[in-house]
């Protein structure tokens, strides 16, 4: 009995290995999700005039071309969260990856605006993923580095907003919006070339009892990354937890076999999560305050960024002086693109921002500080302001509303074990794409109807709440353990 071999966790295995080469490919497989959910998003700003002035559409027309997609991202949210808590992370990517690049490259060939819309909203259904990718990274990543890297993954996305804003400006103008849709679609498809290539989560493989193809994995991180694993056997969390429970009961069956019979913890059939149990698990008692708050956090940070983006493209384009979209020129549009190019940039301080404070303030003040620093540059812009002005405070704006991105989008995956863990985000992410839905009605629909000020002032109670949320979340993950369990999840809270 004295002779047992010592035991080891995923997480005590990546610290002893420390972050090398393999997190670095990795991060690379990873981030390359990231750039086409990027580009993806951000030609929304620029299609949609683009096609309203080609097709003759309406304002709702227009706007419903974005909000499609965030419709599709809100199924696509939850059912890969769900299928890569249950049949693995690489499956969930592989799914979106393919009906991402397939809808989006054959969006550019859309005959009419019916096919458009349901090309559109597939491309949504597939960029609904994006969670699962980032979640996959996080589970390969040392405790005391895990900040600073997923900002560093963050840096993907403004990579993607940049090049899109780069491609629309040289393509728009020259080409078209059909150019632009195909040639956005190209990044997604890096994903499929190199699958083969990608490893599946030591963590959940071990959560699922496959402990050999876990050390598999972890020995061929140890391997590429010049060091040994630790001496002794793999285990998860559920595991260690089991054990605990069971000597803890025979002491306390000692004392009172009659009120301890009931201890075998309810996670032990993790392999049976589905999507109602799945859901009910991430409102159980233990996870359902923070839940509901990063629903709220998710939507507020999604109206908002999204909103910035698109109030950037429509306040340039003339609209801040409710001029009418026929009189929209095609210098104004030059301008659009330069403005959209200019404030892309504004995500390089949001991202060196977040990376700052992130593990040194932790997440929930570096989080709330950002929110309402937001806030105070959106205020000015309920007047009208000068072109310069505008973008200026746009660009601030943006530098803290990429901030908020990137840490909400760090702490989400470390408040969930790892059981529900994609679920929970991709739950998560999916009310932020209800958040994204509506903007466009509010950025697109409000100032096009010269009300301006209206716009703003639901974006300054919009952000200002999602802030107070972030206040009210019940505990800070700075350089906690992530967790395979709920019950583990709480013991590492409370630590």
């Amino acid at each position: 009995m004295g002779d047992e071999s010592p035991e080891y966790t995923v997480d005590e295995a990546l610290v002893a290995m420390g972050f090398g080469k393999f997190q670095i490919l990795v991060l690379a497989y990873a981030g390359m999700g990231w750039v086409s959910e990027a580009m993806e998003m951000m030609l929304l700003s620029f299609v949609g005039p683009a096609v309203q002035s080609a097709w003759g559409l309406s304002s709702q027309q227009e706007s419903f071309i974005t909000s499609v997609v965030f419709a599709g991202m809100l199924v696509g949210a939850y059912t890969w969260g769900i299928v890569s808590d249950k049949h693995g992370r690489r499956k969930g990517f592989l799914i979106t990856a393919t009906i991402t690049f397939g809808a989006g490259f054959l969006s550019a060939l859309s005959p009419n605006y019916t096919s458009l819309i349901l090309l559109r909203c597939l491309v949504g259904v597939g960029l609904g993923g994006g969670p699962v990718l980032s979640s996959w990274f996080l589970e390969f990543i040392p405790a005391p580095n895990r900040g600073t890297w997923m900002v560093v993954f963050s840096a993907f996305w403004t990579l993607g907003t940049i090049l899109e804003a780069s491609l629309a400006w040289f393509v728009m103008p020259t080409l078209g919006w059909r150019w632009l849709l195909g040639l956005s679609s190209l990044p997604s498809s890096l994903l499929l070339v190199f699958y083969w290539v990608a490893p599946e989560s030591p963590r959940y493989l071990c959560l699922k009892g496959r402990t050999t193809e876990a050390i598999n994995i972890l020995e061929r991180v140890a391997r590429l990354n010049g060091t040994k694993l630790p001496s002794g056997n793999l285990v998860s969390d559920l595991k260690i937890e089991l054990s605990e429970k069971s000597t803890l009961s025979e002491d306390a069956r000692l004392i009172s076999p009659t009120e301890n019979e009931d201890t075998s913890p309810k996670e032990m059939d993790s392999s049976d999560i589905g999507g109602i149990s799945s859901l009910s698990m991430l409102l159980s008692p233990k996870l359902v305050r923070s839940t509901l708050l990063l629903w709220v956090v998710f939507f507020g940070n999604a109206f908002s960024y999204y909103g910035l983006v698109l109030l950037t493209t429509e306040l340039s384009n003339g609209h801040s002086k409710c001029t009418p979209d026929k009189l929209q020129s095609d210098k104004l549009l030059d301008t659009g693109y330069r403005d959209v190019f200019i404030a892309s940039f504004a995500e390089l301080p949001g991202l060196f921002i977040s990376a700052a404070m992130v593990d040194r303030l932790g997440r929930k003040l570096s989080m709330s500080a950002m929110f309402f620093l937001c806030c105070i540059f959106l205020l000015p812009l309920v007047i009208q302001q000068s072109q310069g002005l505008t973008t200026s405070l746009l660009f601030g704006a943006r530098i803290c509303i990429t901030a908020t991105f990137t840490i909400v989008y760090i702490y989400a995956p470390e408040i969930y074990p790892t059981s529900v863990r994609t679920t929970g985000v991709g739950v998560a992410s999916a009310m932020g794409r209800i958040g994204g839905m509506i903007c466009p009605l509010v950025a697109v629909g409000l100032v096009h109807g010269c009300h301006q000020t209206a716009s703003i002032l639901l974006f300054e109670i919009v952000i200002f709440l999602s802030g107070v949320c972030v206040l009210l979340f019940p505990f800070e993950t700075k350089g906690c353990e992530l967790s395979d369990t709920v019950s583990s999840n709480s013991k590492n809270q409370s630590q």
